[in-house]
Order: C-alpha cells, then sequence, then structure tokens
C-alpha cells in the first residue's frame, strides 16, 4: 500500500456560522491542496469534513498518517469513540445523541477502506503544513 500523509484543518465564524475546511495530502514528495466552504456550520463539521475530503480524494486503499490540530477528531477515531457511537446507534456512553453523526459514518467507512494512523498537533503552534491548512480553511470563509 502506498503511504499518504494527510494534514487537515477546520475553521469556523460564529461557531455555528460559515465555516471552511483545509486538507493537504502528501505522497511521495507531491503536494495536494485540497479545500471547502459551507454557509452554516460548525468548527468540528469542518474539521471532520477536511479529514472526508482527503481521505474521498484517494484513489485506492492507502496507508494514512492524519495530522489533526482536533482533539474531537483525532480522539474520535484513535479512542475508538466513533465506533463506539456507532455500535449504540449513534449514542454516547450516557444516552445522549452523538453529534455529527452523518460525518462520522462517512468517516468511519473511508477509515475502514484506508489504513489510518492518527497523530494530534497542536494548532497555531508553527506546524507548516498545520499553518497552511489553516490558511485554506479562513481563507475559503474569507472569499464569501
Amino acid at each position: 500500500m502506498k503511504h499518504v500523509e494527510l494534514y487537515t484543518d477546520g475553521a469556523c465564524s460564529g461557531n455555528p456560522g460559515p465555516g471552511g475546511y483545509g486538507a493537504i495530502l502528501v505522497y511521495n514528495g507531491i503536494e495536494r491542496e485540497l479545500s471547502g466552504y459551507c454557509a452554516e456550520t460548525t468548527n468540528n463539521r469542518m474539521e471532520l469534513t477536511a479529514v472526508i475530503a482527503g481521505l474521498e480524494a484517494l484513489k485506492e486503499p492507502c496507508e494514512v498518517t492524519l495530522y489533526t490540530d482536533s482533539k474531537y477528531v483525532a480522539d474520535g477515531l484513535s479512542k475508538g469513540w466513533a465506533k463506539g457511537w456507532r455500535a449504540k446507534g449513534w449514542k454516547k456512553s450516557d444516552g445522549s445523541p452523538a453529534l455529527n453523526p452523518e460525518l462520522w459514518a462517512k468517516l468511519l467507512e473511508l477509515s475502514e477502506i484506508h489504513s489510518v494512523k492518527t497523530v494530534w498537533i497542536k494548532g497555531h503552534g508553527g506546524h507548516p503544513y498545520n499553518e497552511r491548512c489553516d490558511r485554506l480553511a479562513t481563507g475559503e470563509i474569507a472569499k464569501e
């Protein structure tokens, strides 16, 4: 399997409000940038959407190292929270509804195609790809 690095970030002005996402795929020294906009969303939805967009852009199953500054995404995947919510009919351990179930469902589906290892990185900590993803995401909001 090919090994791909995926860097992602989501942004929202207002939370909820207008939002954007950025993703950068890196394979064999080649970079591909992705970004998008949503008129009414939340930061967490944009964080999830960035990962989904990156994984959907892959044309074959890959080993993916996902770098995200979102604890929501990182913990949801690496700690198995999202799989647990799905198994319980999109309910959290306290019985309350899990948020963003349609996005988590899509992300889990893609995670079963690809081998995804999640790495949490500190946001706005000077990581070049994270900073670029942030600029892509906030740039989408600024376009509107």
